[in-house]
């Protein structure tokens, strides 16, 4: 039984990464044979796209009744994506952060994962809250759509998936494009079904396990799109991917399961007092470090992976109930968490002395 259900997660969390990739590649070819620029294939086809797992996984785990997976699995994607992906991406190159980003998609980011918390304060996601959420998700749609409009138009050479010419490359982007619904269709009934029987075996909650493995599983897609993006220089997709995808998880992915579950999408007091405020928290560490000179180094990129698996080791002793989670917990809350804030702190007042005296550089890391 339990060599089946993990043969089952791991066949269909492959079925969802070659899925991704297939609707990634088609639908990025697409967009920039139409011109679409980088930061704005990044924010949407891209981070859409590598969001699929997450829409056919969180669907699935609704409409089969296991909302609590749907749940752990956007608010540990959203976490996941910023903590890891963007701190691996910066490890392997420093990123370069678009002031656009900054200053309209970051903030949106904030406030959208707020905005989930203030809903989910009665203990339910319903339908209501999953309408407003997909309202909202319209809004944003259509606010980038008037963005790109406002700038003049701009051939966008995407080194991460060249665009093809012709009739025939259309038609093989179409292909890809299907091909990659398909299996990301089989790939997340399978990966949930196995989720679900392994963390039974485990003695885990199914919150946890969409927090942690499921989490991470699905995002698999923006974890290969943003470090190759990177590597070939396309910082606008690599951010531009991580932040999007969080936008579209929250808005597209949990409201979708919202109003597909058929008494909606409860919210365990662990999830109300912990993980989405943990969710916000990284959203909001987004704006200062994004600020200061628009970029992410390497050193802050540790520092994000390194908390990540502070988040990750906090969850596995709590569900286990081990006896190093309150040490563990003393030295983060006394230790860790302040001496971070404090370094953040002093490298703020010394990097705005440095932009007062070089007012020129700020704009440069555009």
């Amino acid at each position: 039984m339990s060599g089946s259900s993990l043969i089952l997660f791991i066949v269909g969390l492959i079925l969802l990464i070659a899925g991704a990739e297939g609707l990634v590649r088609g639908s990025v070819r697409l967009a920039a044979s139409l011109g679409v620029s980088p930061l704005i294939i990044g924010l949407t086809v891209v981070a859409f796209g590598t969001s699929s797992p997450e829409v056919l996984v969180s669907a699935q785990a609704a409409l089969y009744g296991q909302p609590e997976i749907a749940l752990g699995n956007v608010i540990g994607s959203n976490i996941f994506n910023v903590l890891f992906i963007l701190g691996l991406s910066a490890v392997v190159s420093p990123l370069v952060i678009s002031e656009d980003l900054v200053r309209h998609d970051v903030p949106i980011m904030i406030g959208v994962s707020s905005l989930v918390m203030l809903l989910s304060m009665n203990g339910t996601l319903g339908k209501p809250e999953g309408l407003v959420l997909i309202l909202l998700l319209v809004v944003y749609i259509a606010f980038l759509i008037w963005l790109t409009r406002r700038r003049p138009r701009a051939p966008a050479v995407v080194a991460l998936v060249p665009p093809h010419q012709g009739l025939r490359g259309y038609a093989l982007d179409t292909l890809l494009i299907l091909g990659g619904l398909a299996l990301l269709a089989v790939g997340s009934r399978w990966l949930v079904v196995g989720a679900v029987a392994i963390a039974r075996m485990l003695g885990l909650s199914e919150l946890v396990i969409g927090l942690t493995i499921v989490a991470a599983g699905t995002s698999l897609p923006e974890v290969a799109t943003s470090v190759t993006a990177s590597l070939k220089g396309e910082r606008d997709i690599a951010v531009g991917n991580v932040v999007g995808s969080n936008i579209f998880n929250l808005l597209g992915v949990l409201g979708s399961a919202a109003i597909i579950a058929p008494s909606g999408i409860p919210v365990p007091g662990a999830a109300l007092t912990f993980d989405l405020p943990v969710m916000i928290a990284v959203a909001m560490a987004c704006l200062p470090i994004f600020f200061i000179g628009f970029r992410i180094t390497r050193w802050e990129g540790a520092v994000f992976l390194g908390y990540y698996v502070a988040y990750v080791t906090f969850l596995v002793l709590d569900a286990t109930n081990h006896e190093a989670l309150p040490i563990f917990s003393g030295v983060m809350l006394l230790f860790v968490m302040p001496l971070t804030v404090l370094t953040f702190s002093v490298y703020l007042v010394r990097s705005r002395g440095s932009m007062q005296q070089r007012p020129g550089e700020r704009g440069g890391g555009d």
